[in-house]
């Protein structure tokens, strides 16, 4: 299977006089899940917006192996994203959200899941936020990006289906690459293959949890 590899480079972002992101780096390769910490109000999600173009910055470059991706339909093509909000319609049903999301040839695979199974009576608004947001990972992860951006993707789920969903990334990580940020940094430490902190507009490679401490991220005990 070929190896991808994304770089994002030379990220700058301006609220006004406020310098939000300056000159962040980050690369993530097919097969890793890289983690992004960083207190509230750091850009995290700003980050995201930006790789996904649509969110403006003073400044970007992003390239796939050799190839630059500056136009929607590049971008759209090789990433994929789930903000915090949903993005499935709330008077759709579950089954079909998945008929307009997937390939026919994928349907089978996307249903031999007991999870899946269980919902698939259901419609979108009967759903609880850890069922919607199972089923949102579940339909970027059938779709043909080779990389995937997830912001806050355990917010308000509760123990047992953060574990699922978890389960579900880890599960395809191995043809795809992940980004994600979120609050529960437990969490996103038990499933990163490596960590990233945002912290004065800067992106900081973190080796283990005493560096978290180190940069004020998180307090000693």
């Amino acid at each position: 299977m070929e190896k991808y590899t994304l770089k994002i480079d030379s990220v700058c972002k301006d609220y006004g006089r406020k310098k939000i992101l300056t000159d962040i780096y980050l690369e993530c390769s097919t097969g890793e899940i890289i983690g992004v910490l960083g207190r509230n109000g750091t850009g995290k999600t700003t980050l995201l917006k930006i790789i996904y173009g649509i969110e403006n910055a003073e400044n970007k470059f992003i390239k796939l192996n050799e190839t630059v991706l500056n136009t929607e339909k590049l971008i759209f093509k090789n990433i994929s994203f789930l903000s915090q909000s949903s993005f499935i319609p709330k008077y759709f049903s579950v089954k079909k959200s998945i008929k307009l999301s997937i390939e026919s040839s994928k349907i089978i695979e996307f249903y031999n899941d007991e999870f899946i199974q269980n919902i698939s009576e259901n419609s979108i608004v009967e759903l609880s936020t850890g069922e919607l947001r199972y089923l949102e990972v579940k339909l970027l992860l059938f779709n043909d990006s080779k990389f995937c951006l997830l912001d806050e993707p355990f917010s308000g789920l509760s123990p047992i289906m953060i574990e699922k969903i978890s389960f579900l990334i880890l599960k395809y990580a191995s043809n795809k690459g992940f980004v994600i940020t979120d609050h529960n940094y437990r969490e996103i430490m038990k499933i990163s293959t490596r960590l990233i902190l945002i912290k004065n507009g800067k992106s900081i490679t973190i080796k283990d949890y005493n560096e978290l401490i180190d940069y004020n991220y998180l307090t000693s005990l």
